[in-house]
């Protein structure tokens, strides 16, 4: 894999030295923001400002070594194990080093996908993102945050009958946990009785992920929510990925099961969300975002440009991407 541009390309190489993480189990957003403003149009001069100011304000622990991966071990073995993503790094790195990049993804993700809502969907944003900027060791890197923070939602039951997620969502009726990281309210959520019928009632079809897309992007232009601002960068990561799954409907059934944990974790009420903005031109949105340190502002908008660009139709994106410039992610 060569990265799109020399410009990414360098700015990736920079970003290998730090940890996934910072702080109390928060996941690092230099690769993907990155990635994010160089798609939006930012400058050599910009990604360099962007990563100095990222890493001075959470205060990125450097990787730790890597650790070579037992020979013989299963590749699965140690799923959602946090402290094994330095021996993930390595194994993902030698797979890649003797397969290509798309050979290790389609033998990866089907496995990866049942645990994808993991660190608040981190590790399918990331890996989206590394496969965007072509570059070998971002990926490598993005599959083994997957891999250590892989979260099991459950199996998902039979299909419904109901199209539409926006119908499903509205007879959600599960209380919001009061755990402080939204990993962990997902995870209480899809614990909780009756989650699985809640998310057994979509079905799933061709037209199942443009439609959550869709929903998320509504869902976040009248509510301007932390937690389903990360629905929208996640359904793009999909969009990106489900080429490459060989069970697509699989794939999405698991994801459901993330976005509907998602939804629970939010607290939302979704009978009383407020109005969307008047979305604002794409070019004033792009600016802002390529001026802004907020690493979620700028996925966001990125994201969004690139769901409306896929989908087109109303402006539920524009004005999701609106309503976060306005605002600020938090």
């Amino acid at each position: 894999m060569a990265a799109k541009t020399s410009i990414l390309n360098r700015a990736l190489d920079d970003t290998l030295k730090f940890a996934p993480e910072y702080g109390a189990g928060l996941s690092s957003h230099l690769p993907m923001a990155l990635t994010a403003l160089r798609r939006l149009g930012a400058d050599a001069r910009r990604l360099r400002g962007f990563a100095r100011t990222y890493v001075a304000a959470k205060a990125l622990p450097p990787a730790p070594a890597l650790v070579a991966w037992p020979a013989g071990d299963p590749w699965q073995a140690r799923f959602g194990d946090a402290s094994a993503w330095p021996a993930y790094r390595h194994l993902f790195r030698q797979w890649i080093m003797y397969e290509s990049g798309v050979d290790v993804l389609t033998q990866a993700l089907p496995a990866l996908m049942r645990g994808c809502g993991g660190v608040a969907f981190h590790g399918l944003i990331r890996t989206a993102y590394a496969v965007d900027a072509l570059h070998a060791a971002e990926l490598a890197d993005a599959l083994a945050y997957w891999a250590s923070r892989w979260m099991d939602m459950g199996t998902p039951g039979p299909g419904g009958t109901e199209p539409d997620p926006w119908e499903a969502l509205h007879g959600l009726a599960l209380p919001r946990s009061k755990e402080p990281l939204i990993a962990a309210r997902m995870h209480a959520a899809a614990r909780r009785r009756g989650f699985a019928a809640a998310a057994n009632t979509l079905r799933i079809d061709d037209h199942t992920l443009a439609r959550i897309a869709r929903v998320a992007a509504r869902l976040y232009a009248r509510s301007g929510d932390f937690t389903v601002l990360h629905l929208v960068t996640s359904a793009q990561a999909m969009r990106v990925l489900l080429p490459l799954v060989g069970d697509p409907e699989a794939a999405l059934a698991h994801y459901w099961r993330a976005v509907v944990a998602g939804v629970v974790a939010s607290g939302l009420d979704l009978a009383g969300l407020g109005r969307a903005p008047t979305a604002r031109p794409w070019d004033e949105l792009v600016a802002a975002a390529i001026a802004s340190d907020d690493d979620h502002l700028i996925k966001l908008v990125d994201a969004c440009r690139e769901e409306q660009k896929a989908h087109g139709g109303a402006p539920d994106w524009q004005r999701a991407a609106t309503r976060v410039v306005k605002q600020g992610a938090a």
